[in-house]
């Protein structure tokens, strides 16, 4: 097995789990639409969450179709997640 990536920034300021590009949350999910990955863990409602000094990873993946997807677990050294189509994207997605 191996580790889980690292979520390496997160430029969407309006998530509550984000602290200066860092994310807060212990873990995320990937999720989405077809040729599009999201951050299924975004929050927005004001308020600041999340662990302090935690370094979020990728949890698990739901883009079967990502070319980092193997069995539903990310195997991109990295995770960068920002504004896209919806309000948080996986900007490491990659078919």
């Amino acid at each position: 097995m191996h580790a889980t990536p690292p979520v390496a920034d997160c430029t969407v300021e309006n998530c509550s789990f984000n602290d200066h590009s860092h994310c807060n949350a212990a873990g995320i999910t990937i999720g989405g639409s077809q040729d599009h990955a999201s951050c299924a863990t975004f929050v927005d409602i004001g308020q600041s969450g999340g662990l302090p000094k935690v370094i979020a990873e990728v949890g698990a993946c739901q883009r079967a179709e990502c070319a980092f997807n193997d069995h539903l677990q990310c195997t991109a050294a990295e995770v960068h997640v920002g504004p896209g189509i919806d309000n948080a994207d996986c900007l490491t997605y990659k078919v």
